[in-house]
């Protein structure tokens, strides 16, 4: 089983780049992680719609029939830390296949994502840019192995 992360568009800012890396980096002592990045489709001629079904089209295109597939969205489920740390060792033993995390564009997901989906999960109830959650997600993605691995990293 290996963890894949996908997400729409390219990480813009160098101090964004350089935490996600920081951080996949840390991760991978503990997991097989991948990090795909999908091009960002929106410009000024395509509406929330159509760049949302072209977004949608690119994100199914990555998911094999056998994924666990875990939507990154405002309205999903919210853990703390330890929680998920629970939540994401549960995984480990009942997904058989890769577990994939999906960060969506500047709109969302298209309906079409959202039914592929297993689950989805949400890091809080304020909005976050579809670039800084990368940066958040991948600390919470290392704090929880550190947490089932109970190192010091965590302070509870």
């Amino acid at each position: 089983m290996k963890i894949r992360i996908i997400a729409i568009g390219k990480t813009d800012s160098g101090w964004l780049k350089e935490g996600l890396t920081t951080y996949l980096e840390r991760v991978k002592r503990y997991l097989k992680i991948e990090w795909l990045e999908i091009e960002l489709n929106s410009n000024a001629k395509r509406g929330k719609a159509e760049v949302m079904i072209l977004e949608a089209g690119k994100i199914l295109a990555c998911i094999k029939s056998s994924d666990y597939v875990v939507l990154l969205d405002e309205k999903g489920k919210q853990y703390r830390s330890e929680e998920f740390a629970a939540w994401l060792n549960k995984k480990f033993i009942s997904v058989q296949e890769d577990i994939v995390f999906v960060i969506g564009g500047p709109y969302g997901f298209h309906d079409s994502v959202k039914a592929r989906s297993s689950e989805q999960l949400s890091l809080s109830e304020m909005t976050y840019t579809h670039q800084m959650i990368r940066l958040f997600f991948t600390e919470q993605l290392y704090r929880a192995m550190t947490i089932l691995k109970n190192e010091p990293y965590h302070h509870s």
